[in-house]
Protein backbone atom coordinates (compact mmCIF):
# COMPACT_ATOMS: atom_id res chain seq x y z
CA UNK A 1 0.00 0.00 0.00
CA UNK A 2 2.31 2.93 -1.26
CA UNK A 3 1.19 6.42 -1.35
CA UNK A 4 2.84 9.59 -1.51
CA UNK A 5 2.79 9.92 2.46
CA UNK A 6 4.58 6.50 2.76
CA UNK A 7 7.25 7.12 0.09
CA UNK A 8 7.85 10.38 1.68
CA UNK A 9 8.20 9.60 5.21
CA UNK A 10 9.65 5.73 4.76
CA UNK A 11 7.26 4.16 6.56
CA UNK A 12 5.64 0.85 5.62
CA UNK A 13 1.93 1.71 6.02
CA UNK A 14 0.23 4.95 5.34
CA UNK A 15 -1.27 5.48 8.74
CA UNK A 16 -0.37 8.25 11.82
CA UNK A 17 -1.35 7.44 15.00
CA UNK A 18 -2.88 11.35 16.41
CA UNK A 19 -0.68 13.25 18.52
CA UNK A 20 -3.11 13.12 21.18
CA UNK A 21 -2.15 15.30 24.31
CA UNK A 22 -1.15 13.04 27.55
CA UNK A 23 -2.41 9.97 25.46
CA UNK A 24 0.74 10.26 22.40
CA UNK A 25 3.11 8.97 24.96
CA UNK A 26 6.71 7.80 24.01
CA UNK A 27 5.63 4.31 24.29
CA UNK A 28 2.92 4.13 22.23
CA UNK A 29 4.29 6.48 19.67
CA UNK A 30 7.46 4.28 19.51
CA UNK A 31 5.24 0.81 18.82
CA UNK A 32 3.04 2.58 16.18
CA UNK A 33 6.19 3.44 14.38
CA UNK A 34 8.01 0.32 14.80
CA UNK A 35 4.22 -1.40 13.34
CA UNK A 36 5.42 0.95 10.41
CA UNK A 37 2.82 3.67 10.70
CA UNK A 38 3.95 6.72 12.17
CA UNK A 39 3.70 7.58 15.79
CA UNK A 40 3.34 10.79 17.46
CA UNK A 41 4.34 12.20 20.37
CA UNK A 42 1.66 14.68 21.74
CA UNK A 43 3.45 17.72 23.02
CA UNK A 44 0.17 18.86 24.64
CA UNK A 45 0.92 21.65 27.04
CA UNK A 46 4.87 19.51 28.06
CA UNK A 47 7.32 21.89 29.39
CA UNK A 48 10.31 21.55 26.76
CA UNK A 49 12.64 19.47 28.93
CA UNK A 50 9.69 17.23 29.23
CA UNK A 51 9.01 17.16 25.84
CA UNK A 52 13.12 16.30 24.84
CA UNK A 53 12.71 13.60 27.40
CA UNK A 54 9.90 12.19 26.04
CA UNK A 55 11.84 12.01 22.23
CA UNK A 56 14.67 10.99 23.38
CA UNK A 57 12.78 7.94 25.24
CA UNK A 58 10.50 7.31 22.06
CA UNK A 59 14.10 6.92 20.05
CA UNK A 60 15.29 4.57 22.20
CA UNK A 61 12.34 2.40 22.21
CA UNK A 62 12.53 2.50 17.76
CA UNK A 63 15.23 3.34 15.15
CA UNK A 64 11.86 4.10 12.95
CA UNK A 65 10.43 7.92 12.21
CA UNK A 66 9.14 9.63 14.80
CA UNK A 67 6.67 12.70 14.85
CA UNK A 68 5.92 15.54 17.28
CA UNK A 69 2.21 17.32 17.36
CA UNK A 70 3.03 20.71 18.79
CA UNK A 71 -0.57 22.52 20.24
CA UNK A 72 0.07 26.11 18.98
CA UNK A 73 -2.01 27.25 22.19
CA UNK A 74 0.24 25.83 24.89
CA UNK A 75 2.34 28.46 26.49
CA UNK A 76 5.45 26.29 25.65
CA UNK A 77 4.81 26.13 21.88
CA UNK A 78 8.16 28.19 20.42
CA UNK A 79 10.01 26.81 23.04
CA UNK A 80 8.66 23.15 21.77
CA UNK A 81 9.51 23.76 18.36
CA UNK A 82 13.17 24.44 19.01
CA UNK A 83 13.12 21.15 20.92
CA UNK A 84 11.95 19.44 17.88
CA UNK A 85 13.94 20.40 16.03
CA UNK A 86 17.25 19.87 18.26
CA UNK A 87 16.10 16.83 18.69
CA UNK A 88 15.77 15.86 15.00
CA UNK A 89 12.47 14.29 14.77
CA UNK A 90 10.91 12.98 11.15
CA UNK A 91 7.64 14.97 11.34
CA UNK A 92 6.47 18.03 12.65
CA UNK A 93 2.28 18.37 12.99
CA UNK A 94 0.33 21.32 14.43
CA UNK A 95 -2.88 22.47 15.33
CA UNK A 96 -5.03 25.34 16.33
CA UNK A 97 -2.93 28.20 14.95
CA UNK A 98 -0.27 29.07 12.04
CA UNK A 99 3.44 27.99 12.74
CA UNK A 100 4.48 31.04 11.07
CA UNK A 101 8.49 31.66 11.19
CA UNK A 102 9.00 28.08 12.05
CA UNK A 103 8.00 26.55 9.03
CA UNK A 104 10.69 27.46 7.35
CA UNK A 105 13.22 26.64 10.11
CA UNK A 106 11.73 23.39 10.45
CA UNK A 107 12.62 22.70 6.55
CA UNK A 108 16.17 23.88 7.02
CA UNK A 109 16.51 21.21 9.55
CA UNK A 110 15.13 18.48 7.55
CA UNK A 111 11.82 17.77 8.83
CA UNK A 112 8.26 17.10 7.36
CA UNK A 113 5.50 20.16 8.20
CA UNK A 114 2.53 18.71 8.43
CA UNK A 115 -0.53 20.58 9.85
CA UNK A 116 -3.73 19.90 10.90
CA UNK A 117 -6.28 21.77 8.80
CA UNK A 118 -10.11 21.58 9.36
CA UNK A 119 -11.18 24.01 5.81
CA UNK A 120 -10.14 24.08 2.67
CA UNK A 121 -8.91 27.84 2.89
CA UNK A 122 -6.79 26.73 5.75
CA UNK A 123 -5.04 23.89 3.63
CA UNK A 124 -4.40 26.21 0.77
CA UNK A 125 -2.51 28.91 2.94
CA UNK A 126 -1.08 25.69 4.95
CA UNK A 127 0.69 24.60 1.72
CA UNK A 128 1.22 28.28 0.22
CA UNK A 129 3.49 28.48 4.29
CA UNK A 130 5.69 25.64 2.93
CA UNK A 131 3.73 22.16 4.12
CA UNK A 132 4.72 19.01 2.74
CA UNK A 133 1.35 17.75 3.49
CA UNK A 134 -1.55 18.31 5.25
CA UNK A 135 -3.78 16.21 7.76
CA UNK A 136 -7.33 16.98 6.88
CA UNK A 137 -9.83 16.27 10.05
CA UNK A 138 -13.58 16.30 10.31
CA UNK A 139 -15.51 17.06 13.48
CA UNK A 140 -15.88 13.41 14.74
CA UNK A 141 -12.73 13.09 15.60
CA UNK A 142 -11.90 13.10 19.27
CA UNK A 143 -10.19 16.30 21.20
CA UNK A 144 -10.82 19.87 19.00
CA UNK A 145 -12.63 20.08 15.95
CA UNK A 146 -13.94 21.99 13.38
CA UNK A 147 -17.50 21.92 11.71
CA UNK A 148 -17.14 20.06 8.86
CA UNK A 149 -17.19 16.07 8.54
CA UNK A 150 -14.73 13.80 7.22
CA UNK A 151 -16.46 12.74 4.04
CA UNK A 152 -17.30 16.19 3.16
CA UNK A 153 -13.66 17.38 3.99
CA UNK A 154 -11.28 15.35 2.97
CA UNK A 155 -12.18 15.43 -0.94
CA UNK A 156 -12.03 18.91 -1.52
CA UNK A 157 -9.47 19.90 0.50
CA UNK A 158 -7.38 17.26 -1.71
CA UNK A 159 -8.97 18.92 -4.90
CA UNK A 160 -7.90 22.30 -3.67
CA UNK A 161 -4.03 21.34 -3.04
CA UNK A 162 -1.27 19.40 -4.75
CA UNK A 163 0.26 18.36 -1.41
CA UNK A 164 -0.61 14.77 -0.11
CA UNK A 165 -3.64 15.11 2.13
CA UNK A 166 -3.84 12.37 5.38
CA UNK A 167 -7.70 11.95 6.99
CA UNK A 168 -8.65 11.89 10.15
CA UNK A 169 -11.65 11.37 12.10
CA UNK A 170 -13.94 8.27 12.38
CA UNK A 171 -11.43 5.94 11.00
CA UNK A 172 -11.23 2.82 13.21
CA UNK A 173 -10.71 0.15 11.08
CA UNK A 174 -9.94 -1.19 7.14
CA UNK A 175 -13.12 0.00 5.78
CA UNK A 176 -12.02 3.76 6.99
CA UNK A 177 -8.77 3.50 5.65
CA UNK A 178 -9.85 2.48 1.85
CA UNK A 179 -13.41 5.17 2.03
CA UNK A 180 -10.14 7.54 3.13
CA UNK A 181 -8.09 6.48 0.20
CA UNK A 182 -11.03 6.69 -2.28
CA UNK A 183 -11.75 10.14 -1.30
CA UNK A 184 -8.50 10.57 -2.46
CA UNK A 185 -6.57 11.12 1.02
CA UNK A 186 -3.30 9.22 1.07
CA UNK A 187 -3.54 8.26 4.35
CA UNK A 188 -5.48 8.37 7.61
CA UNK A 189 -4.56 9.25 10.99
CA UNK A 190 -6.25 7.08 13.80
CA UNK A 191 -6.56 8.35 17.52
CA UNK A 192 -9.23 6.57 19.09
CA UNK A 193 -8.51 3.24 18.00
CA UNK A 194 -5.29 3.49 19.77
CA UNK A 195 -6.59 5.07 22.95
CA UNK A 196 -7.71 1.19 23.54
CA UNK A 197 -4.27 -0.19 22.60
CA UNK A 198 -2.04 -2.75 25.43
CA UNK A 199 0.85 0.24 24.44
CA UNK A 200 -1.43 3.40 25.37
CA UNK A 201 -0.50 3.74 29.04
CA UNK A 202 -3.75 5.70 29.94
CA UNK A 203 -5.57 3.99 33.24
CA UNK A 204 -7.59 1.10 32.15
CA UNK A 205 -11.36 2.78 32.64
CA UNK A 206 -9.96 5.32 30.10
CA UNK A 207 -9.52 1.98 27.44
CA UNK A 208 -12.57 0.79 28.92
CA UNK A 209 -14.79 3.74 28.57
CA UNK A 210 -14.22 3.78 24.63
CA UNK A 211 -14.67 0.05 24.52
CA UNK A 212 -17.74 0.32 26.54
CA UNK A 213 -18.95 3.87 24.48
CA UNK A 214 -22.17 3.28 21.92
CA UNK A 215 -22.61 5.33 18.67
CA UNK A 216 -23.77 8.45 20.84
CA UNK A 217 -21.12 8.18 24.01
CA UNK A 218 -19.48 11.03 22.83
CA UNK A 219 -20.16 15.24 22.64
CA UNK A 220 -18.90 17.91 21.95
CA UNK A 221 -18.13 20.97 24.88
CA UNK A 222 -16.45 24.35 24.93
CA UNK A 223 -18.46 25.84 22.03
CA UNK A 224 -18.30 28.58 24.07
CA UNK A 225 -14.68 29.02 23.87
CA UNK A 226 -14.41 28.85 19.92
CA UNK A 227 -12.53 25.47 20.42
CA UNK A 228 -14.55 23.01 21.06
CA UNK A 229 -13.81 19.15 22.29
CA UNK A 230 -15.12 15.82 21.42
CA UNK A 231 -15.25 13.90 24.39
CA UNK A 232 -16.70 10.79 26.11
CA UNK A 233 -19.87 11.57 28.14
CA UNK A 234 -19.52 11.29 31.81
CA UNK A 235 -20.30 13.70 34.66
CA UNK A 236 -18.06 15.80 33.73
CA UNK A 237 -18.97 16.42 30.11
CA UNK A 238 -22.69 16.15 30.69
CA UNK A 239 -21.80 18.99 32.60
CA UNK A 240 -20.38 20.88 30.70
CA UNK A 241 -23.10 20.55 27.59
CA UNK A 242 -25.57 21.57 30.40
CA UNK A 243 -23.84 25.15 31.42
CA UNK A 244 -23.39 26.24 27.46
CA UNK A 245 -27.34 24.90 27.10
CA UNK A 246 -28.07 27.46 29.90
CA UNK A 247 -25.92 30.31 29.15
CA UNK A 248 -25.24 30.62 32.46
CA UNK A 249 -21.43 30.49 32.35
CA UNK A 250 -18.97 32.69 31.26
CA UNK A 251 -15.74 31.93 29.16
CA UNK A 252 -13.66 31.86 32.33
CA UNK A 253 -15.64 29.77 34.37
CA UNK A 254 -15.70 27.09 31.69
CA UNK A 255 -12.27 26.80 31.29
CA UNK A 256 -11.57 26.85 34.93
CA UNK A 257 -13.87 24.10 35.10
CA UNK A 258 -11.45 22.21 32.53
CA UNK A 259 -8.38 22.74 34.32
CA UNK A 260 -6.35 19.40 34.47
CA UNK A 261 -9.26 17.72 33.14
CA UNK A 262 -6.81 15.77 30.64
CA UNK A 263 -4.83 14.74 33.00
CA UNK A 264 -7.59 13.34 35.95
CA UNK A 265 -8.50 11.36 32.23
CA UNK A 266 -4.92 9.79 31.89
CA UNK A 267 -4.95 8.91 35.55
CA UNK A 268 -8.73 7.77 35.41
CA UNK A 269 -10.72 10.01 37.31
CA UNK A 270 -14.40 8.39 35.81
CA UNK A 271 -16.23 11.63 36.46
CA UNK A 272 -13.90 14.62 36.75
CA UNK A 273 -11.41 13.44 33.61
CA UNK A 274 -12.35 14.93 29.91
CA UNK A 275 -11.70 11.47 28.27
CA UNK A 276 -11.06 12.73 24.22
CA UNK A 277 -12.17 10.08 21.85
CA UNK A 278 -14.16 10.43 18.52
CA UNK A 279 -17.64 9.11 17.48
CA UNK A 280 -15.63 6.01 15.86
CA UNK A 281 -15.30 4.92 19.83
CA UNK A 282 -18.52 2.45 18.93
CA UNK A 283 -16.49 0.87 16.37
CA UNK A 284 -13.64 -0.15 18.91
CA UNK A 285 -14.47 -3.54 20.77
CA UNK A 286 -11.65 -4.92 22.25
CA UNK A 287 -7.91 -3.50 24.02
CA UNK A 288 -4.96 -4.91 21.24
CA UNK A 289 -1.28 -4.62 20.87
CA UNK A 290 -0.82 -2.30 18.46
CA UNK A 291 0.84 -4.08 16.05
CA UNK A 292 -2.56 -6.08 15.54
CA UNK A 293 -4.45 -3.17 14.99
CA UNK A 294 -2.31 -2.18 12.85
CA UNK A 295 -2.20 -5.51 10.22
CA UNK A 296 -5.76 -5.90 10.97
CA UNK A 297 -6.93 -2.39 9.21
CA UNK A 298 -3.97 -2.92 6.63
CA UNK A 299 -5.35 -6.49 5.80
CA UNK A 300 -9.04 -5.68 5.84
CA UNK A 301 -8.59 -2.48 3.59
CA UNK A 302 -6.42 -5.00 1.27
CA UNK A 303 -9.31 -7.37 1.69
CA UNK A 304 -11.84 -5.37 0.85
CA UNK A 305 -10.28 -3.64 -2.09
CA UNK A 306 -10.49 -7.33 -3.88
CA UNK A 307 -13.73 -7.99 -3.19
CA UNK A 308 -14.69 -4.67 -4.68
CA UNK A 309 -12.89 -5.07 -7.31
CA UNK A 310 -14.18 -8.38 -8.10
CA UNK A 311 -17.50 -6.86 -8.11
CA UNK A 312 -17.39 -4.02 -10.50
Amino acid sequence: MKTRITEMLKIEHPIFQGGMAWLGTAKLAAAVSEAGGLGIIGAGNMEPDMLRNTIREAKSLTDKPIGVNIYLLSEHYEENFIVAIEEKVKVVTTGAGNPGKYVQMLKDAGIFFIPVVASDSLAVRMEKLGADALIAEGMEAGGHIGEVTTFALVPQIVDAVNIPVVAAGGIADGRGLLAALSLGAEGVQIGTRFVASEECEAADIYKEMVVKAGLRGTAVTGRITGHPVRVLKNKLAKQMVKMEKEGKVTVEDFERLGVGALRKAFFGDKDEGSFMAGQIAGLVKDIKPVREIIRNIVDEATNLYKKLEDKI
